[in-house]
């Protein structure tokens, strides 16, 4: 069975490397061609770049780089069309995703198209559904409510389950050993602060998340501040957080999963981190803001009242967001200081982080193998049985 598979940011590795994975366990003999990163290489996929070129977002971000991405969407194309595969599966970046599918559906029209993450047209732009159908033929859905959506557009689609669920959970032990690791008292408020993991999110957000944990921190005098990064920018957020108040410790992912257990409360970026931090059953205040362009464009097509996953899932409104012209400090630091107490706030975010994580497939099969059988099960239906092959 050959693969032509498609990743375009981190979250996105991650997702198709658990597919393969899952493909392996069904079609041992599978083939895996495309572009990825370093999860997805370790299933073993040969990138046809770096998967970092693509790593761009907002209207503004794009614009100075869309010559290169031009050219590598039609470099992708070009590869796809040639390896013929079983199957083309896009994750998430729809923009460069789409476009590629696009081509190789005008050179292959009948080329089996898998897309990996439903667009959010529950949110805003709906017509993209109907795009996207063009050239689609069936979703993988991480929420439990996008199928409909995708079905009503004409086509095929499956709640595959989140992968925040299958992701291990630290416990109070590890907790306990990070703070020590890090000399942070055991009664001492920790906040977990995360403006993002791009860097024009960083450089946004870092001083307005600053500015907030100051405030925050003049009453609680012993706070502390733990900043996850991600490598990629871990030495551009390191110097942007340098002066933010609780003695900040800037961490690597690997001690990721212990500083979300030992946390009382975050302050993040809006995105999925939410949902992490909704595993780990930390309480959080959503912060977010974009160029100036983006956000203008944002306001105007936005079509639902909250952005955050966990407030979606649960339907709820238990975790407060500040985006756009609201994510500043003195609106941000009252909603962070109430966490850090064990009132109704506390309690009622608790509440709506069961009740989405059990609304997104936790307890039952792994996300990945899920979605592999799913595509298994679409390709069954257009009559491809899996086969042993090699992919160009």
């Amino acid at each position: 069975m050959r693969v032509f598979v498609i990743a375009g940011e981190a979250s996105g590795d991650a997702l198709g490397a658990a597919l393969m994975a899952g493909l392996r366990v069904r079609v041992p003999g599978v083939a895996f061609a495309g572009v990825g990163g370093e999860a997805m290489a370790a299933q073993g996929l040969t990138s046809r770049f770096p998967m970092a070129e693509l790593s761009v977002m907002g209207l503004a971000e794009i614009l100075p780089k869309y010559r290169q991405l031009k050219r590598r969407i039609r470099e992708t194309a070009d590869a796809a069309i040639a390896a013929r595969p079983d199957v083309l599966i896009g994750i998430d970046s729809p923009d460069f995703c789409m476009r590629v599918a696009r081509q190789v559906r005008a050179a292959r029209p009948e080329q089996p198209v898998v897309h990996y993450v439903a667009p959010s047209v529950w949110a805003w732009r709906p017509g993209r559904a109907r795009r996207m159908a063009g050239v689609v033929d069936h979703v993988l859905a991480l929420l439990p409510f996008e199928p409909t959506y995708m079905q009503a557009a004409g086509m095929s689609c499956d709640f595959v389950g989140h992968p925040v669920v299958s992701e291990p959970v630290t416990g109070a032990q590890e907790a306990a050993a990070f703070r020590g690791a890090h000399a942070i008292a055991p009664d001492a408020p920790l906040v977990l602060g995360l403006p993002g993991s791009r860097r024009g999110e960083i450089e946004r957000l870092a001083p307005r998340f600053g500015a907030t944990l100051q405030q925050v921190a003049q009453a609680h005098p012993g706070l502390r501040v733990v900043v996850p990064t991600v490598p990629a920018t871990a030495s551009f957020a390191r110097a942007q957080v340098a002066c933010w108040p609780g003695a900040p410790v800037v961490l690597g992912p690997d001690d990721k999963r212990a500083a979300f257990a030992a946390a009382d409360a975050a302050l993040a970026a809006s995105g999925t981190v939410s949902l992490e931090l909704a595993a780990a059953g930390v309480p959080m205040v959503i912060g977010y803001d974009m160029a100036p362009l983006t956000r203008l464009a944002m306001a105007w097509m936005l079509r639902i009242d909250t952005v955050t996953l966990v407030n979606l899932v649960s339907e709820t409104r238990a975790v407060p967001e500040f985006l756009g012209r609201d994510c500043r400090a003195d609106r941000m630091a009252p909603a962070l200081g109430a966490l850090l107490r064990d009132g109704p706030e506390r309690a009622a975010q608790r509440a709506a982080m069961v009740q989405a994580m059990a609304r997104l497939g936790q307890g039952g099969p792994p996300p990945g193998q899920r979605a592999a059988d799913s595509v298994l099960e679409f390709l069954g239906k257009r009559g491809i049985a899996p086969h042993a092959g090699a992919a160009n």
